[in-house]
């Protein structure tokens, strides 16, 4: 009984600790960055938990019960998508496409809600209500988003669980688990960012312009940056790449 508690206790706090890593705060705060509470903040770290938690254990789960082995080549493009949603996502922000798509997206969704109203479906109108606040496009993203970092960090994640716990059913249950700690910290991380846009909002819309117009400008950075590091200190077109999953 101690031992599982103590497993339980090591998958959320490690779980907990991996939503910290530079890569998904920076993508995260992108997101955030164009929301007004705290509310959608803790939504779009939800999504990003979940889609995380899904791709980890469909990668991580092969990896760990059918013994699958990742490649070099496999392993940089994975964290090269990461470094190129990156820039995607820095880049829409500082162009304020971003902006311009949420707000054709949100009003679509605002007119499938009056619909669902005008038919008399209260339960889903509700729903409907709920994301399209946000849009659906807001609401498809971070989960997106969760699902590529997922895709990166599962084979190092795995891999480590193996050579920590032998039992492969106890190994998934553990990726599970650690999967609920990621969405914990990532829902604490998300409403923690959206503390400063929120307040700065309230200042004035040029403040909180200069707070987006800087995520931008990090994530863009970020992501050349692993671009760079995967693609010619790592080898990722060379004959021979190097790759080590952390």
């Amino acid at each position: 009984m101690i031992g599982l508690l103590s497993i339980i206790a090591l998958g959320l706090v490690l779980g907990m600790r991996h939503a910290t890593d530079p890569d998904h705060v920076i993508a995260v705060t992108t997101i955030v960055s164009r929301h007004r509470n705290l509310k959608d903040a803790a939504l779009i770290g939800t999504l990003w938990g979940v889609g995380h938690t899904i791709t980890m254990l469909c990668v991580g789960g092969a990896i760990v019960l059918l013994g699958w082995a990742v490649p070099a080549r496999l392993g940089l493009w994975m964290e090269f998508a990461v470094a190129l949603m990156l820039v995607l996502l820095g880049a829409l922000n500082l162009t304020g496409i971003l902006q311009w798509f949420t707000g054709k997206m949100s009003g679509l969704e605002d007119t499938k809600v009056a619909v669902g109203a005008d038919h008399g479906h209260t339960h889903c109108a509700a729903t409907d209500r709920f994301f399209g606040k946000m849009g659906a496009y807001q609401t498809i993203r971070p989960f997106v988003v969760g699902v590529v970092h997922g895709l990166a960090g599962s084979a190092a994640i795995a891999l480590l669980v193996l050579a920590t716990i032998r039992n492969p059913k106890w190994a998934v249950a553990y990726l599970l688990v650690f999967g609920g700690g990621t969405v914990l910290g990532m829902i604490l991380i998300t409403a923690a960012i959206a503390v400063p846009f929120t307040f700065a909002d309230k200042l004035s819309r040029k403040t909180n312009s200069g707070f987006q117009f800087a995520s931008g400008v990090i994530s863009l950075g970020f992501g050349l940056f692993l671009t760079y590091q995967i693609v010619f200190v790592s080898g990722l077109f060379s004959g021979h790449p190097q790759w080590t999953p952390h």
